[in-house]
């Protein structure tokens, strides 16, 4: 894989507040530069949900209303987060879900296009499961530089680029990632191949 032939592309994840739809609680996007993550640029937000955090949110990423009682609301980093975002592919496990959870947030930002690296692994790997967590075990990345714990956007996007570099050396070209990483329906699905006429 020719990590230097890839279009800009971050590593997103994002935590909610546990209620439905979610309100957001945390940002992260990780560039990924010649295969490797790069800190330098990358940008990561907490922001006070409108609605509570819910104990089992709580619980999952550890994040109080307590804590982010003086952190400022989305319409005050939304656009810090669109900038940084841009046009940008993005990757994300299980990335449909970040995808509409940030499209919701920023209905102006649309990226390139969606890897997803539950997906990937799907395509890469032959796992009992695919989970974060059994795709790490499975991988044994280099998480020494991982910033916060499990369940946080900044840990959780280093811990996703990783994977995502690991397994992108299956592939021989972006296109044939593109092909294994981003589902049906969401931007930078390849077209289907064959006549698309029905003659």
């Amino acid at each position: 894989m020719n990590f230097s032939s890839w279009p800009r592309l971050l590593v997103v994840d994002v935590e909610g507040n546990g209620q439905t739809p979610p309100d957001l609680v945390e940002v992260a996007a990780l560039p990924i530069t010649d295969g490797r993550p790069d800190k330098t640029r990358a940008g990561a937000w907490l922001t006070k949900p409108r609605r509570p955090i819910t104990g089992f949110a709580t619980r999952v990423h550890g994040l109080t209303n307590q804590a982010l009682a003086s952190a400022p609301g989305w319409e005050e980093i939304a656009d810090h987060v669109h900038t940084l975002l841009g046009t940008a592919w993005i990757a994300a496990h299980n990335a449909h879900v970040d995808y509409k959870v940030l499209h919701a947030h920023l209905p102006r930002w649309e990226p390139a296009g969606v890897l997803d690296t539950l997906r990937l692994a799907k395509a890469t790997y032959d796992l009992p499961r695919y989970s974060l967590d059994a795709v790490l075990e499975h991988v044994q990345p280099d998480m020494s530089e991982a910033p916060a714990h499990r369940h946080r956007a900044t840990y959780d996007t280093w811990a996703t680029a990783q994977l995502l570099v690991a397994m992108a050396r299956h592939y021989g070209t972006w296109d044939d990632l593109v092909a294994a990483a981003v589902p049906p329906g969401l931007p930078g699905a390849p077209e289907p191949e064959g006549d698309p006429t029905l003659w």
